[in-house]
């Protein structure tokens, strides 16, 4: 479903991220990633989302090499990916309507968007919310929420950058239970060695530009 080979990336300034980085994610596979702050971890699942670009090196997602904006559109709408930070992926006034926001511009019926709407409010626990204000949302609040954006578009992979980070543990309960409950290919990025233990049975340690084993 996703293949990198020999990436080679660089920042401007000749900062080398990258060099000779491979990576592969099989359908139904689920594999965690760790690594230091600059490691490098969120510029790789850029590179996957097409936000940027290698200097050298051959992305395929879906069995199709992606070199251009082009190859990447239609990628995008088989992949969930979830941010880093929530304040970067929810901006609809109320959290109902950011959840609805991606489904609907993919042109999907209202009725449908509406009843796949409450589903995922019941299924992440967070069907109090759905007329809230999202900006008055607490930063675990705001974290559901993004990922039940995410979810909304129906991905056949998802991303997921830090998804834990600054979220008290009933929060990640509830994410963890319900990735538990279902049969995404997930690729996950995290400092939360747990949380990865308890959902990736392949972890890797991202080090000197380079994937390997852990």
């Amino acid at each position: 479903m996703i293949g990198l080979k020999g990436i080679h990336y660089e920042y401007p300034g000749a900062i080398k991220v990258f060099e000779g980085l491979d990576l592969s994610l099989k359908d139904g596979q689920r594999i965690g990633i760790i690594g230091a702050n600059g490691s490098g971890k969120t510029t790789l699942f850029s590179l996957l989302m097409g936000l940027c670009y290698p200097q050298k090196g051959n992305i395929f997602l879906f069995d199709k090499a992606c070199t251009e904006e082009k190859d990447f559109v239609q990628a995008r709408r088989r992949i969930g990916y979830l941010f880093q930070d929530p304040d970067d992926q929810v901006f609809c006034p109320t959290v109902e309507e950011d959840i609805a926001f991606g489904p609907l511009n993919l042109g999907e019926r209202l009725e449908d968007v509406k009843r796949q709407t409450q589903e995922i409010l019941r299924e992440l626990g967070i069907k109090a919310l759905q007329k809230r204000i999202t900006t008055r949302l607490s930063w675990g609040q705001k974290r559901l929420v993004s990922l039940a954006g995410v979810l909304a578009m129906n991905p056949e992979v998802l991303i997921l950058d830090e998804p834990t980070a600054s979220i008290d543990d009933n929060v990640i309960k509830k994410i963890t239970q319900y990735l538990k409950s279902t049969d995404y290919s997930l690729l996950i990025a995290s400092h939360d060695r747990q949380f990865l233990e308890d959902l990736c049975p392949d972890i890797y340690l991202l080090k000197d530009g380079r994937l390997t084993p852990k």
